[in-house]
C-alpha cells in the first residue's frame, strides 16, 4: 500500500477520524458495573454525551498507557465526555470480579467500568485487540474505531468537532457524568511493588499505590521512614517533598558505584517514565534518566526485516540492529555469526526522531514504563525491564548512558540473539551466579534467560535470549513438571534461590513457583497468595533462608519458608479464549485502515511509512503472505489442511505534524502508531475471504 492509499483507506468529511457511515452503537452488556454507585448504565442513559468505550484488560501495559492518555481529556471535557472502561479479560484471573475491583482501585480509574468477562460487548463492537477505543456521538452513533495507544491528540480534535456539531444541533447535554467514586481506604502499604533488603536489616518497599518508598523494620509492620510525599506527581528534592508516579522496581548500587554517583538506589518510576536516584542517608531524590515523555516507538524499530530483527534508521544507516551498546565497532560490524551489527548510530531506531525518543544520555532520553531494575556486575550497569517497549535497556550510573540490551521491540515470544529476540512486557529481573539475567516476561507467562557473553563490556557484546518456561502470548495455566509443558500465569517477579534454582512470583496464579535449571523442571513453593508481585531471599541470622513475598492485593509483605519438598500441581494449560473468526481457506485479502488525525500527515520522507508484519501459529497456517513489508494491504493464502490457528499481525504507520500539501517541518513532532493483533481463526468453506482491521479510523 502506498502512503496515498493508506491515507485514503479511511476518508472523512472532517479530514479526521470520522466514519462516513452512521452505525448505531450496540448496547452495553456484561456482568456488572463498577464506579457507578450501583447504577446499571445503558446507552440511553448516556445519550447527549460523547462516549469513549475503552476496551482494556488490567494485565496490559498498553491499556495502562491509554488510561493515562485519557485522563487529560476526561479533565478537560468532563461536562460533555464520558469514558466507559469495558474490561475484557485476557487471563483467567482477570475474570475474577474481586481482582478487577482491586485493579480499578489500584490504577485510580475515575470513570465507570463494565465488567465483561464473557466478552459480550467486546464481540458486539468487533474489538480484536487490547486496547481498542470506540467513540460514540451524543446521538448514539459510532464515529471512530481506534486500536493501540497514542491517540489522545486525535481524540482531542475529534471531541472538539463533535462538541461544535452537536451543540449546533442541540443534541449535546452538558453536566456531570455517571461516575461515583468509591469510599477511600487507609492502609500502611497500598498495592506495593518490589522490595530490597538494606544493610541495617530493614526492607525498602516500593509503595506503588501511595507513590512513595517505605522503609519497614524487620517485623514488616513498623515504618522506619518514608521517602516521597505520597502524592502522585513528579518532583525531585528532599524525602518529604519528592513525588513519584506509581513506581514499581528498585535496585541498590554497589558501594564503589554509589560513592561516585551520590545516590545509593535506583527506582523505576514507572508512570513518570523515568529512573530516579535516591540517597539513602538523607532520602534525597533526583532524576537520573528519562525526560518524562513516553517513548512513543511503542514496539521497537519502525522497520523490521524478514527475520524479525530491527533495522536502524534508514536515513542514517542501512545495517542490521545491534544490541544498543555504546561505542562504535571498528569496521561497522561485530559478531556476524550471531547476527549482530553495529555502527555509529546503533542506538537510533528507524524512523525514531528526537521528538519520538533517542537512546542517549540521562534526562535527554525517552523511556516507556520501566517496571524493574537490577544491578549487573557483569555489565557494570543497571538493567531495566522496559515493559512499555518490550525490551531490556541498560543505564550506566557513571556516564548516564542509556542503551538497548535486548529485544527487537516486537511483542511475543521469540528466542535468539539480543536484537532479534521478542519479549512481552518484561516485568521482573534478577541476576544469577554466572552474571546472567532471569526475566519474568509477564504477557507471555514466561521465564526467560538472558545470557551475557564474556565480552559484554565491549561495543560488540554478545547477548542471547532463551525461554525456560512459557509457550506464547496466549498460553498460560498452572502446571508443574517438565518445563516444556509447565505453565505460569502473568508472572511479575523473580529471584535466584541459594541452590541456584529460580523462584518466580506467579502473580495471577497466586503462587510462588520454582524452576530448576539443572533438570529443567517446575514446581510450586507456595499457594494462596494475593497477586504476589515480587519475591526476595531473606537470610536470617539463625535458621534457613526464607522468601519475602510481596502480596500486592493484600497490601503486605509475607515471609514464606522454602520447602524442602515442593508441591507438584497440575491444574492444566489454558489459552486466552476469544471468539474465533471464520475465514475461507485460500486467498485472504487483508486491509488495515489508517487515517492520520487532523493536523498530521504520513511521514513519507524516507519512503512508505506504513508496514505490516505477519506470521501465524502454527506456521503452516500461512502458505503465502508471511513476513514484513511496507504497506497496509496484503494478500494472504490460508492452508485448507490446517483447521484453525492464530494470525499474528503487526501494523505500523508514522505521521508527523504538518499541513496537507506542505512539507513536514524539520523539527515537527512525529508519532508512531502501532497495534499488534493475535486473531484466532477457524477455516470454513464459504466463510469470509476478507479481513479488515482498524489501526485508526473506520469505514
Amino acid at each position: 500500500m502506498t502512503a496515498e492509499s493508506a491515507e485514503s483507506v479511511s476518508t472523512s468529511a472532517t479530514a479526521g477520524l470520522r466514519t462516513p457511515h452512521r452505525v448505531r452503537a450496540s448496547e452495553l452488556a456484561g456482568r456488572g458495573w463498577l464506579n457507578t454507585g450501583g447504577t446499571e448504565l445503558d446507552l440511553a442513559s448516556l445519550r447527549g454525551k460523547i462516549v469513549i468505550l475503552d476496551f482494556w484488560t488490567f494485565c496490559c501495559i498498553n491499556c495502562l498507557h491509554v488510561l493515562d492518555e485519557l485522563r487529560p481529556l476526561e479533565d478537560k471535557y468532563g461536562d460533555v465526555l464520558v469514558t466507559v472502561g469495558v474490561h475484557s479479560p485476557k487471563f483467567e484471573h482477570e475474570a475474577d470480579p474481586l481482582a478487577l475491583a482491586a485493579a480499578v482501585e489500584r490504577y485510580e480509574i475515575h470513570h465507570p467500568v463494565l465488567d465483561d468477562p464473557e466478552l459480550l460487548t467486546w464481540q458486539a463492537y468487533t474489538a480484536r485487540a487490547w486496547p481498542t477505543l470506540v467513540v460514540v456521538d451524543p446521538e448514539g452513533y459510532i464515529v471512530a474505531h481506534l486500536s493501540g495507544e497514542g491517540h489522545s491528540a486525535g481524540l482531542g480534535v475529534l471531541i472538539e468537532e463533535l462538541v461544535s456539531e452537536h451543540e449546533g444541533k442541540g443534541t449535546l447535554h452538558r453536566g456531570n457524568g455517571p461516575y461515583v467514586p468509591p469510599e477511600p481506604v487507609s492502609r500502611t502499604l497500598r498495592f506495593p511493588g518490589q522490595t530490597v533488603t538494606l544493610e541495617n536489616g530493614n526492607f525498602l518497599v516500593v509503595d506503588t499505590g501511595h507513590h512513595r518508598l517505605v522503609e519497614l523494620r524487620a517485623d514488616l509492620e513498623t515504618v522506619q521512614r518514608v521517602i516521597g510525599s505520597g502524592t502522585k506527581g513528579y518532583t525531585d528534592g528532599a524525602a518529604q517533598a519528592a513525588q513519584f508516579n506509581e513506581p514499581q522496581g528498585i535496585a541498590i548500587l554497589p558501594a564503589d558505584i554509589s560513592w561516585q554517583t551520590g545516590y545509593d538506589a535506583v527506582v523505576a518510576d514507572t508512570v513518570n517514565h523515568r529512573l530516579r536516584g535516591v540517597t539513602l542517608s538523607s532520602g534525597h531524590v533526583q532524576t537520573i534518566a528519562g525526560n518524562g515523555i513516553q517513548r512513543l516507538l511503542d514496539a521497537g524499530p519502525a522497520r523490521v526485516d524478514g527475520d524479525g530483527a530491527g533495522t536502524w534508521a534508514g536515513g542514517r544507516t542501512t545495517t542490521k540492529a545491534g544490541p544498543g551498546a555504546a561505542g562504535n565497532a571498528s569496521d561497522g560490524t561485530t559478531a556476524a555469526d550471531e547476527g549482530i551489527f553495529l555502527d555509529e548510530h546503533a542506538n537510533d531506531y528507524a524512523g525514531d526522531s528526537f521528538d519520538i525518543g533517542y537512546v542517549g544520555h540521562g534526562t535527554n532520553v525517552s523511556l516507556s514504563s520501566p517496571w524493574d531494575v537490577v544491578w549487573s556486575e557483569k555489565l557494570r550497569k543497571v538493567v531495566i525491564a522496559m515493559a512499555g517497549t518490550h525490551q531490556l535497556f541498560t543505564f550506566d550510573p557513571l556516564t548516564n548512558e542509556v542503551a538497548i540490551l535486548a529485544g527487537s521491540g516486537l511483542e511475543g515470544l521469540l528466542d535468539g540473539a539480543g536484537p532479534e529476540a521478542w519479549f512481552a512486557q518484561p516485568s521482573g529481573l534478577t541476576v544469577d551466579a554466572e552474571g546472567n539475567l532471569w526475566v519474568a516476561d509477564s504477557e507471555t507467562s514466561a521465564l526467560r534467560h538472558v545470557l551475557i557473553g564474556a565480552d559484554a563490556e565491549s561495543s560488540g557484546s554478545r547477548i542471547r535470549v532463551e525461554t525456560a518456561v512459557g509457550k506464547g502470548l496466549f498460553d498460560f495455566g498452572f502446571r508443574d513438571g517438565n518445563a516444556r509443558e509447565a505453565r505460569l500465569q502473568h508472572p511479575l517477579g523473580v529471584t535466584v534461590l541459594p541452590d541456584g534454582s529460580v523462584a518466580i512470583a506467579d502473580t495471577y496464579n497466586g503462587a510462588v513457583r520454582r524452576y530448576d535449571p539443572s533438570v529443567q523442571a517446575v514446581s510450586t513453593l507456595a499457594r494462596g497468595l494475593a497477586e504476589p508481585s515480587d519475591v526476595v531471599v531473606v537470610r536470617p541470622e539463625e535458621g534457613e533462608p526464607l522468601l519475602l513475598v510481596t502480596q500486592t492485593n493484600r497490601h503486605e509483605l509475607t515471609l514464606v519458608p522454602i520447602p524442602k519438598d515442593a508441591q507438584q500441581v497440575d491444574e492444566g494449560a489454558s489459552q486466552t479464549q476469544r471468539p474465533k473468526s471464520a475465514l475461507a481457506p485460500g486467498a485472504l485479502e487483508l486491509t488495515v485502515r489508517f487515517k492520520a488525525p487532523t493536523g498530521q500527515k504520513l511521514d513519507e520522507r524516507w519512503g512508505d511509512p506504513t508496514q505490516l508484519k505477519i506470521s501465524s501459529t502454527p506456521p503452516e497456517l500461512l502458505k503465502a503472505g508471511a513476513g514484513t513489508s511496507q504497506g497496509l494491504l496484503r494478500t494472504l493464502e490460508l492452508d485448507a489442511d490446517v483447521a484453525e490457528g492464530v494470525l499474528h499481525i503487526t501494523a505500523r504507520a508514522a505521521a508527523c505534524d504538518g499541513a496537507p500539501g506542505e512539507e513536514i517541518p524539520d523539527h515537527a513532532a512525529c508519532h508512531l502508531y502501532q497495534q499488534d493483533w493475535g486473531i484466532p481463526v477457524v477455516l470454513q468453506e464459504g466463510a469470509e475471504s476478507e479481513l479488515v482491521l482498524d489501526l485508526r479510523g473506520m469505514n
